[in-house]
């Protein structure tokens, strides 16, 4: 078999074999097949597409280029929730302790971010004390002790996806929706789960900026986790600002505190229940999304969920006490209000520009190895479609520098206020099953 001659068949659009993408796949991971020739086969995928069976084969083959997850022994259904990412994403600190709540295993494996703010693992570091770095025995034990536990990604996780989207990310083949696809669900796999949610973002803070980019890119890995035995949904919700009120490390622990007591903001805590509920139903918890929902809702409200939130930080050597006294958290030298320049409705909250103002602030990595500084970030007061009049607050500004000048001027920039009525977006675009 020859490298050249897959090549030459996907770019006149043929459809590969299992044994063609193995031989891919094994002979690129171990350093056999060039850069340049997979390059040359990467842009013929873009170009021609894969079919679903390409697709799944890809994904398994790339999964199973590394280390793989084995969760067998954690009694019961074990859930994973992925999300593409975007601007005030706070859910899965949220939704591990909630959904545990109703007995649900959730053996999340995280990552750190680059980009706007820090990723799960960062974010969860701003608790005191609280660490992932655990080792497989443990963070099985504490799943099946408590229904919940976080543990940092493997190191060998996937490597043929690592070296595929080092390619990928300079041969202008990133949007290709099979090698997105494929590159997301062979880490989800190898992670371990029985079961899979997808959060699928669209809109100005998210990776797919149109809805249909976003709904073919749900539909394929959904498609992928079915076809390869993993019980697969996903939900599109909207990105078009950020998400929650909260953005920057600390401040999401403390609006993900406030969201376990019943006191969240309103779009978070929907998309929670939403997310949360296709996950109890893939866990064999509740037989229709509506009882699910209730289920979560309840436990909400019934001091559940965050008593759960208390057992994971304190099984991972998390100071409990932030529950109650958040202020225990990082704080921010300054605190600036960014008051609105005149009256109106807001009309467009730029969720990516937010994300670099907070980035800038110091929230996020520009590299991997910047240093992220737990304690800064943005809490907005106003979202879209709420009126504000001039001079009234339209977010706080938490700085470890008096000097914000910079942030401000993309803050302003990347704010709308219209003189006319303006509706609030729609949250879930479309809901996802493959059924």
């Amino acid at each position: 078999m020859r490298m050249y001659d897959i090549i030459e068949k996907k770019r006149d659009g043929r459809e590969l074999t299992n044994e063609e993408i193995k031989f891919f796949i094994d002979g690129y991971t171990n350093e056999e097949i060039p850069d340049y020739q997979v390059s040359a086969l990467l842009m013929a995928i873009y170009f021609q597409d894969m079919t679903n069976d390409e697709q799944a084969k890809l994904t398994m083959e790339m999964a199973e280029s590394g280390d793989t997850i084995d969760l067998s022994a954690i009694t019961g259904i074990k859930v994973d929730k992925h999300s593409t990412g975007g601007v005030g994403d706070t859910t899965t600190l949220i939704l591990a302790p909630l959904v545990a709540s109703l007995d649900v295993p959730v053996a999340k494996m995280s990552g750190r971010g680059l980009g706007h703010t820090g990723g799960t693992v960062d974010k969860l570091e701003a608790v005191p004390g609280f660490h992932t770095d655990i080792t497989n025995k443990e963070f099985i034990e504490l799943v099946n002790k408590n229904k919940v536990a976080v543990v940092g990604q493997s190191g060998n996780l996937t490597p043929a996806d690592k070296k595929i989207y080092s390619l990928r990310d300079v041969t202008a083949t990133v949007n290709a929706i099979p090698l997105i696809a494929s590159s997301i669900m062979s880490k989800k796999i190898a992670s371990g789960a029985d079961a899979i949610v997808l959060d699928v973002k669209t809109g100005a803070g998210a990776f797919m900026k149109e809805l249909d980019d976003a709904q073919n890119l749900a539909d394929a890995m959904v498609t992928i986790g079915n076809s390869v035995g993993r019980k697969t949904m996903a939900v599109i919700s909207d990105m078009s600002q950020p998400l929650g009120n909260a953005i920057g490390n600390a401040l999401e622990i403390k609006e993900a505190i406030d969201t376990l007591q019943g006191k969240g903001p309103k779009d978070l805590t929907d998309l929670c229940l939403t997310l949360g509920s296709q996950m109890v139903v893939l866990a064999n918890q509740a037989d229709s999304m509506e009882s699910a929902r209730k289920l979560l809702h309840e436990n909400l409200m019934n001091g559940k969920a965050f008593e759960k939130f208390k057992v994971l930080l304190e099984s991972q050597g998390g100071d409990t006490r932030v529950a109650d006294q958040p202020e225990l958290l990082a704080q921010a030298t300054y605190k600036i209000e960014l008051p609105a320049k005149n009256s109106g409705t807001v009309a467009a909250i730029v969720a990516d520009e937010i994300g670099a103002a907070a980035m800038i602030l110091g929230a996020g990595r520009a590299t991997k190895d910047s240093i992220i500084d737990l304690a800064v970030g943005l809490v907005l007061h106003k979202k879209i479609g709420d009126t504000v009049k001039e001079g009234e607050p339209l977010l706080t500004i938490h700085a470890n520098q008096e000097n914000v000048e910079e942030v401000k001027e993309k803050l302003y920039a990347s704010i709308d206020i219209s003189s006319s009525t303006v509706e609030t977006p729609l949250l879930i675009h479309d809901t996802i099953t493959n059924e």
